[in-house]
């Protein structure tokens, strides 16, 4: 099977009332993680790289391993660039192999986002390949924000609209409270704006930063329109703890795939419980 784009997998997804699960790789133990674990749970997946990812590996690696696990997988897969700022690596993405990328002009002026985006949204379709942006700051964990500064980092839902409209762009990332990395407290999500941004944009909306939020929250914002969500952290964690484990148990042990096979099996059963949380399951 070919790959296939995120807004193939987003629009079945939307029809259908569930969340994909898009999960972050970087070598290749994580890519066979991702896909044996979406072929047990007969779930669509989505694999993405960010640009730290593409520049630790290589864009041709990424691309032949997720293309070498799609052509043996039974189940939709799609390779999507997380984080995109830099316009010539997003263009490398769209002539590349990934079928969908993300470019992230969050830190910039409404304005030059909305145009940056726009430029890209062109030429990714005219490759036919998906396109992702963002509006709003969705950091690492910021503990010393106040309530107004953390508000004025969420996105604005007519901004959302204008945003959307203006760009033409296939699916949304929104910050409604989530951060990057580990969370020391559990993350408060602002549904009653997540419920008004999907009420004015008619795309699928992605949530970043989606390690560590409590399922009920998860399935919450699903229910709310939330239909790609963004797992990192929870998958280095469980390949690094088993991995440190497996090292403490095999300190002799000179056989790399003795260590890092458990600690890929980790990384399965962390991603099955993912998929089974946004209801992806059954939906392949």
């Amino acid at each position: 099977m070919a790959l296939v784009t995120v807004k193939t997998l987003l629009d079945a997804a939307e029809k259908g009332g569930y969340g994909v699960g898009a999960f972050n790789c970087n070598n290749m133990e994580i890519v066979q993680a991702i896909v044996e674990a979406a072929e047990k749970e007969k779930s669509p997946v989505i694999i993405q790289a960010s640009q730290g990812a593409i520049k630790y590996a290589g864009l041709d690696y990424v691309v032949a391993l997720c293309n070498a696990a799609a052509k043996n997988a039974s189940i939709p897969i799609a390779l999507h660039l997380d984080h995109g700022t830099d316009m010539e690596q997003v263009i490398q993405c769209i002539t590349g192999g990934f079928t969908s990328v993300m470019y992230d002009g969050s830190a910039k002026p409404f304005e030059e986002n909305v145009a940056m985006t726009k430029k890209v949204v062109e030429i990714a379709r005219a490759a036919r390949v998906s396109t992702e942006a963002e509006l709003g700051k969705l950091g690492g964990i910021e503990d010393h924000i106040n309530v107004s500064e953390r508000d004025a980092m969420m996105t604005d839902p007519q901004e959302a609209k204008l945003f959307v409209e203006q760009t033409g762009v296939d699916s949304l990332a929104v910050a409604i409270g989530t951060a990057h990395g580990p969370y020391k407290l559990p993350p408060k999500l602002d549904f009653a704006r997540l419920e008004k941004i999907r009420g004015l944009v008619s795309v699928p909306i992605v949530l970043h930063g989606s390690s560590g939020v409590p399922a009920d929250d998860l399935r919450t914002a699903i229910s709310l329109g939330v239909r790609k969500i963004n797992i990192d952290t929870n998958i280095r964690e469980a390949f690094c703890n088993t991995l440190r484990d497996e090292m403490a148990k095999q300190p002799g042990e000179i056989d790399p795939r003795k260590l890092l096979k458990p600690a890929r099996q980790a990384m399965v059963e962390v991603i099955r419980e993912k998929i089974q949380i946004f209801g992806s399951n059954g939906k392949a």
